[in-house]
């Protein structure tokens, strides 16, 4: 893009912010300048503001209300995101790029997507894994190879993450060093809330994949806490069964995410990178029935990468918005978290 950038301000200064967007702003160069952070309250947008040259504030009127913001990142808790999108909307601004979700409810995505239809505005929801190069070389070659798709498995395996763990505390604590009580994963109630919770964090990066290949949510087979913060959950779509597993290990275990597509004639498995790192693309690997193995090399481009440059792809008119596509991801979600939930209030949490 040729002429003055388009000015950037960030809703939040955890490691979204700090450890995706900034430095991808930085390595891109030229369409986007951040010029402005803002935060609760802790002082992080203060420090991270200073680091790039911009400036800083609590709360997001005075970000909404900076003139030279023409675009908005909500690295927000997810629990806000509908809100702070739908209020910068209202404050006039062209783009938003929102971590993944966008919304925690149907109501909640209807409500951004019809707003944002409305006013025209450009939206690009921060599923990396979406716009990461590799699994645009794995659709290719599912399409190449037209094989009925069997199954299909994501499975995490990640260190600790503070914002999940405080989800299962029985009770926020204002001291970082006080012990968090074990969680009561008997409790129905307690374990669908907490898993529902984690669908919609975690599980939701991959979900937009495998709706592109499984479009119509069926049902939840079975759902389950997973100790000491997982799940693990089978459910049926477009007549594919397709397994969600997620752990989080305190002893803080090398991560792992895998997404594993099993056809009538391969298996293709892709291979994400941690979260948080800028490693390149994911792996591609494709192992054939007639034992043939295929490993399709890493990018040095990754989705953080790719999300913004569709985002200045947007913004100057090169490629259409997709409203339609981005409710459909958010209604499957949803639809996800909500029927894991149910299941487990029905069943049992164990």
């Amino acid at each position: 893009m040729a002429g003055k950038p388009y000015g950037v301000g960030i809703i939040g200064a955890g490691p979204g912010a700090w450890a995706l967007h900034a430095p991808t702003l930085a390595r891109i160069g030229g369409a986007f300048a951040v010029v402005h952070v803002a935060d609760a309250g802790s002082g992080r947008a203060d420090r991270l503001a200073e680091s790039v040259g911009a400036r800083s504030s609590a709360g997001i009127d005075a970000l909404l209300g900076d003139p030279d913001v023409e675009v908005v990142v909500i690295c927000s808790p997810p629990e806000h995101h509908a809100e702070q999108i739908l209020a910068a909307l209202r404050a006039g601004k062209r783009a938003i790029l929102c971590e993944k979700p966008i919304g925690l409810t149907h109501e909640e995505v209807d409500a951004v997507i019809d707003e944002c239809s409305a006013r025209g505005a450009a939206l690009v929801v921060g599923t990396n894994h979406v716009y990461d190069p590799a699994w645009t070389r794995a659709k290719k070659h599912l399409l190449a190879h037209g094989g009925r798709i069997e199954s299909m498995t994501a499975s995490l395996a990640l260190p600790p993450n503070d914002r999940y763990h405080a989800v299962v505390s029985e009770a926020a604590t204002a001291s970082s060093n006080a012990s968090r009580p074990a969680p009561d994963w008997s409790d129905p109630g307690f374990a669908a809330a907490v898993v529902r919770s984690l669908v919609l964090g975690l599980a939701v990066h991959d979900l937009p994949l495998i709706r592109d290949l499984a479009p119509q949510f069926e049902r939840v087979v079975y759902a389950r806490p997973v100790a000491p913060i997982g799940y693990a959950i089978g459910l049926i779509a477009d007549g594919i069964p397709i397994s969600l597993t997620a752990v989080m290990l305190p002893s803080g275990a090398d991560a792992a995410w895998t997404l594993r597509l099993l056809t009538e004639v391969d298996e293709v498995e892709i291979s994400f990178p941690p979260a948080f790192v800028h490693a390149g693309s994911a792996g591609v690997m494709v192992r054939g029935i007639n034992g043939a193995r295929t490993e399709h090399p890493r990018e040095r481009t990754d989705g953080y990468v790719a999300e913004w440059r569709g985002l200045a792809s947007l913004l100057s008119g090169e490629e259409p918005r997709e409203y339609d596509e981005i409710r459909a991801d958010g209604h499957y979600a949803v639809a996800i978290a909500d029927a894991s939930a149910q299941w487990i209030r029905e069943s049992g949490a164990s």
